[in-house]
């Protein structure tokens, strides 16, 4: 079996459209066929303007199809000689049928089939023949739409609406010079053959119609003969916009009311503890230690870090202190060998030392096997001793200042 191919479609650009009508469905079909008496071969083309079939019969399946649905007129030879004119003959019969007044005697049917896309019987009271036709793909069946039926009629409208005498009251003769004329043209420079045709307004606004009276449009648009021109010139903006932008308003981002989180600079074994205090006083989270690099160069403590908070931090810290012991009922304490907090130095590791007095336990104390003094703090000494502190942050801070930048240690051989 052999497919519908671009080769058999320029065979039939030289045959005329048959139209049919299938009764049942209402839809009109197209078909175009053709034959060569020489290998006894035909094809057939058929398409409803939406869809194209196609099928071909070689010399062996026609004589085979020619029997199954003729057998009256079908004879057995001896050999394959003598079939041959038989064939022929048969072809030729099967060429007129396929014309414009043939077609015309002949019934149409279209039946089902479990072998072909579209199947359909013609006949008459002594003839009867089948065509099992398959689908053709897409980019063949819009390229013969187009050769076979579009740019055609589009060449015939043009003909019709540029001619000055109607085209039924001319002879056949002048037609066909009429017609040789517009193809040789139109296949010159087929661009503009096409845009000279459909620009035309009487001819451009028929067909618009026609398209609207074909699909049930309500509103059908006029034809006309002429066209206007309109003006093209953009539209000038109204002179209260001063562009794209301005309308668009700027939008501002309202600056952040919540203030800004301290930052705890002690390392890491100043780690705050919660004071004992009603009012409580915030905790200094503790700083991650840094990772321990195996480097060369080793960074020289700064001494910038051994103040655990800032001036203002630890001036708060200080006034919350002596609050709570002026507050606090006067405890008498056993005297011991330890230092007080307030006599202690403070740290080198730049840890922050908890001030809030220990609270007091409800419990009696057992009696001491000394004697008892009164612990009382005055606050000129609390004074004193904090602006020696600040003193000894502010020689720190020159001192690091005046240092300049940091060197290398120069390290030894390794002992094992």
């Amino acid at each position: 079996m052999e497919y519908l191919s671009e080769d058999h479609a320029k065979f039939l650009l030289t045959k005329e459209w048959l139209v049919k009508t299938d009764s049942e469905s209402s839809t009109p079909y197209l078909l175009k066929f053709y034959s060569s008496t020489a290998d006894c071969s035909c094809c057939i083309l058929v398409t409803d303007t939406k869809n194209v079939w196609g099928e071909v019969l070689s010399s062996n399946q026609f004589a085979r199809r020619w029997r199954e649905y003729n057998p009256q007129y079908s004879l057995s030879f001896a050999g394959e000689g003598e079939e041959q004119p038989w064939r022929t003959k048969c072809l030729e019969f099967l060429s007129a049928a396929h014309s414009l007044g043939g077609l015309a005697e002949l019934s149409f049917e279209t039946t089902k089939s479990n072998y072909s896309d579209l199947a359909f019987t013609l006949g008459n009271d002594s003839f009867r023949w089948r065509w099992e036709a398959f689908a053709v793909g897409p980019k063949l069946s819009a390229d013969i739409l187009s050769k076979h039926l579009i740019l055609p009629l589009i060449s015939m409208a043009h003909l019709a609406f540029s001619s000055a005498d109607p085209l039924a009251t001319i002879s056949e003769t002048d037609l066909e010079k009429t017609v040789d004329k517009v193809g040789r043209s139109a296949r010159r420079t087929l661009d503009t053959h096409v845009r000279n045709a459909l620009s035309r307004p009487l001819l451009a606004t028929t067909l618009q119609r026609m398209s609207a009276v074909f699909n049930f449009v309500p509103d059908l648009p006029r034809i006309a003969a002429n066209s206007e021109t309109p003006d093209l010139t953009p539209p000038v903006p109204p002179a209260t916009s001063q562009g794209p932008s301005a309308s668009k308003p700027l939008v501002r981002r309202a600056p952040s009311s919540s203030p800004p989180l301290p930052t705890n600079r002690a390392g890491p074994s100043n780690q705050a503890k919660p004071h004992s205090q009603a009012g409580g006083a915030r905790q200094v989270v503790p700083t991650p230690p840094p990772p321990d690099d195996d480097s060369v160069t080793e960074e020289e403590p700064e001494e910038e870090d051994y103040g655990a908070v800032s001036g203002k931090d630890e001036a708060a810290v200080h006034d919350r202190r002596n609050s709570s012991v002026r507050n606090s009922s006067p405890v008498l304490s056993v005297p011991s060998k330890r230092a007080t907090p307030e006599q202690s130095p403070p740290s080198k590791t730049g840890a922050s030392v908890n001030h809030s007095p220990q609270p007091q336990s409800s419990s009696p104390l057992p009696a001491p096997k000394t004697k008892r003094v009164k612990a009382a703090v005055s606050s000129s000494d609390e004074e004193d001793s904090e602006e020696e502190r600040r003193k000894r942050l502010a020689r720190l801070k020159g001192s690091v200042a005046a240092r300049g930048p940091k060197q290398p240690l120069k390290r030894g051989g390794r002992r094992f």
